[in-house]
């Protein structure tokens, strides 16, 4: 028997004729194709089909929120329109016509209608515009006064949720999971303020056992409760003359900004220097991304007026007309009493809601964020905010509009936390109307990092950029790390400038650090830039590479060689030396005598790095972290030169020199170090020549000789994120038990304030 006898449809194949043979591949080929090509419209047929019945299923859900027997149970509220463009809504569904906001490929050009959409900004629903005005009232209600108990508001998910925590994904109802096929399934509810998600079919069952009661879910304690908000009622003929004051306005406010900057950009060109003051600053000064459009629609309550009564119109700050005063008459105290009278009494009637009888153990967040910080994304955080929230406690600062609108909303609440989503100037701007309101007890402020460098955000554990939040969780994570923060102490401090014993202009306040030279040079020069090019400030990492490439330029730039005869430095009474020139006393190093030639291009390369060790600026530091994470004091050092570790509530402040940009480089990657001064409570910084400054990043150049006196200016409350030690975690427990003892009258607002002091010192 022949056991290596070949099969018999190879024994055929080989004998075939090479024409046989490409016939049968040819065929065998075809067969591939064939089945190739019925596989995939057997797949698409059964998507389309998916595809139908998802659309008549949502089409039976508009059809069930139209019924008249549960209309009394859910309170209604219209959507927020705002104009959008039609690229950021081309994966979405008109939820109207439930069609794809995706404009229709066209030969001609595209008309206005295709090239935007309307988008709500509270709960994410996008329609055309042809459609909106005929979209249902089923947008999240943000006042339910009259109500026992706050309602579900069931809702299709029209966009993809990117802050739901991990036990959400389930049916709340059956516990089965409610992420849709491969290709597709049956659409589910979720609920617009407890995030749970629901089967549709489910809901019935449901509904009949809890009587569709929401319980606000994992962040009750930080939502602002609708039970409790009130909308204030305005007469139509108030209404109809504030919409024209507020068109007008903004269109005023847009002329002016257009020859404002055409004035800034011939100054610049014709004067070398430029004196921006951040005493009147609006915090983070980077502009809006030229991508993103938002309109106000008639007839709805747009976001632009906003829920809490917000505007978005690039009108100057309301302190403004007041710094420009300021700076002209030294009649400081009157002139602020009678401002903050019409202060008052403006933003009592800018109000459209008010807080009633809210519970003495409520601890709601007020949020405040800035869209023109560096990371420009201020207009996405607000909407996810809006889904995990209340509205009316997010609030959008804007040069018109400052954070008192919302402090003064929560003026009467007890014990609530502030969120500051921006950068360090953001969140200055806020300590300094937290001091204005005189609260017993001042809230504790958290950080999301959305600016530049967050060097606050950085030492309080918040993180260094809005990438590193979304790696950790996203929002629904910081939520939790703001419900369980730590209290602690943040020193703050006053600068007062002087001419002859002449206070030349409001007092400014610094949280971070102020540095004169070379550091506010680059700091200048970028902000000029950002006024003249904003378009290129557009995220973090561009406004850093922007900033290298301005520090680059100046490396070889002498501008400050005599900074050490043109500065004096004073600490507590005592005169500090600031480090002279190195290099220059050395001048033998160039002597060549017999010395071979790379030795003396080492000495000659040697010579000018020494050049460059001379002081060319000085920086006072309050916090550990400088230009992005920079520990000017070095404090993990263990040799501190009889100097005291560096503290954030020490009611010190720490007095560091730096010898140009070069160094400023080195710095930034690890490879020097700050020279190391003095430490003092009281700074006194005279100025024999024009200088160019900054506070916590906003610069200014210093024309008049003057004298900075530098003041500690009192403590503000801070929340730090706690970490995984034991430490934290008692921190956390012990500032919620105070917050309790507090609002039981066992203790009083100082005595709080004194506990919080001391732990902060201990867990230091």
């Amino acid at each position: 028997m022949d056991y290596h006898r070949e099969p018999d449809f190879l024994f055929a194949w080989n004998n075939m004729s090479p024409s046989e043979m490409a016939e049968s591949r040819f065929i065998i080929i075809s067969a591939l194709i064939a089945a190739l090509v019925g596989i995939l419209t057997i797949a698409y047929t059964a998507f389309q089909s998916r595809r139908n019945i998802n659309l008549s299923w949502m089409k039976a859900i508009a059809r069930s929120k139209k019924n008249p027997k549960i209309r009394h149970k859910v309170p209604v509220a219209p959507h927020t329109w705002i104009l959008e463009s039609v690229s950021r809504g081309k994966s979405l569904n008109c939820c109207v016509c439930l069609k794809s906001m995706s404009p229709s490929q066209t030969l001609g050009p595209m008309i206005a209608s295709d090239s935007f959409i309307h988008r709500c900004s509270i709960c994410g629903a996008a329609a055309h515009l042809s459609c909106s005005s005929h979209a249902q009232k089923d947008c999240k209600c943000v006042s339910m006064i009259g109500y026992e108990h706050v309602m579900h508001q069931w809702a299709v998910l029209w966009t993809e949720a990117t802050d739901q925590l991990d036990e959400t994904s389930f049916c709340s109802y059956c516990e089965e999971p409610c992420s849709g096929s491969f290709l597709g399934g049956s659409p589910i509810w979720c609920c617009l303020w407890c995030q749970q998600l629901v089967h549709v079919d489910c809901h019935g069952a449901m509904s009949i056992e809890t009587g569709d009661i929401c319980d606000l879910g994992s962040f009750r304690r930080l939502i602002l409760s609708p039970l409790f908000v009130k909308e204030v009622n305005r007469t139509s003929s108030v209404g109809f003359l504030s919409s024209i004051t507020h068109g007008a306005n903004e269109i005023a406010s847009s002329v002016r900004a257009s020859i404002r900057n055409q004035g800034k950009k011939y100054r610049q060109g014709n004067e070398p220097s430029v004196d921006t003051s951040n005493s009147c600053d609006t915090g983070d000064t980077s502009t809006e991304s030229t991508g993103e459009i938002h309109q106000t629609v008639n007839g709805s309550h747009a976001m632009d007026e906003g829920c809490n009564g917000s505007t978005n119109n690039e009108s100057p700050h309301p302190d403004s007309d007041v710094c420009k005063k300021l700076d002209s008459v030294p009649s400081f105290k009157r002139s602020a009493s009678i401002n903050q009278k019409d202060e008052s009494q403006e933003l009592r009637m800018k109000q459209r809601y008010e807080l009633i009888d809210l519970p003495s153990d409520a601890r709601p967040l007020l949020v405040f964020i800035n869209k023109k910080s560096g990371s420009q994304r201020g207009g996405s955080l607000r909407q996810r905010l809006n889904l995990l929230l209340n509205p009316v406690q997010v609030f959008e600062l804007s040069s018109a509009q400052g954070p008192e609108m919302g402090l003064y909303l929560f003026r009467k609440v007890l014990h609530f936390r502030v969120l500051v989503c921006g950068g360090d100037g953001t969140v200055g701007w806020v300590l300094n109307a937290i001091d204005k309101q005189n609260f017993d007890s001042p809230p504790p402020v958290a950080i999301l990092p959305a600016g530049t460098g967050n060097d606050m955000a950085r030492v309080l554990n918040w993180g260094g950029g809005l990438s590193s939040v979304e790696r950790q969780g996203g929002l629904c994570t910081v939520l939790h790390h703001i419900e369980h923060a730590a209290v602690t102490m943040l020193d703050r401090w006053k600068i007062t400038i002087l001419q002859q014993g002449k206070q030349l202009q409001a007092p400014k306040f610094m949280n971070n650090y102020l540095g004169i030279g070379c550091d506010a040079k680059v700091a200048l020069d970028i902000h000029n830039l950002r006024e003249e090019n904003p378009e290129k400030f557009y995220n973090q990492f561009m406004n850093k590479v922007l900033y290298a490439r301005e520090g680059a330029k100046n490396i070889m730039d002498r501008t400050f060689a005599d900074f050490h005869w043109q500065v004096r430095v004073e600490v507590d009474g005592v005169e500090v030396d600031i480090p002279e020139v190195m290099g220059l006393t050395s001048p033998e190093i160039l002597d060549t005598g017999d010395i071979p030639f790379y030795v003396l291009n080492h000495k000659i390369l040697q010579y000018f790095l020494e050049i460059f060790r001379d002081a060319e600026g000085v920086l006072l530091v309050n916090i550990g972290s400088y230009m992005g994470g920079v520990d000017l004091w070095q404090n993990e050092d263990e040799n501190y030169d009889n100097f005291h570790p560096q503290s954030m509530h020490d009611k010190m402040l720490e007095v560091v020199s730096i010898s140009g940009t070069w160094h400023l480089g080195k710095l930034q990657v690890g490879l020097s170090r700050a020279q190391r001064l003095a430490q003092g409570q009281s700074i006194k910084i005279q100025l024999f020549a024009p200088f160019p400054v900054q506070i916590d990043g906003e610069p200014w150049f210093q024309e008049q000789l003057c004298t900075l006196n530098v003041s500690h200016h009192g403590q503000a409350f801070m929340l730090k994120r706690v970490a995984e030690e034991p430490l934290g975690h008692a921190a956390a427990i012990i500032t919620d038990v105070l917050e309790n003892a507090e609002t039981n009258h066992i203790i009083n607002a100082s005595q709080k304030r004194a506990l919080l002091q001391e732990m902060a010192l201990r867990l230091s």
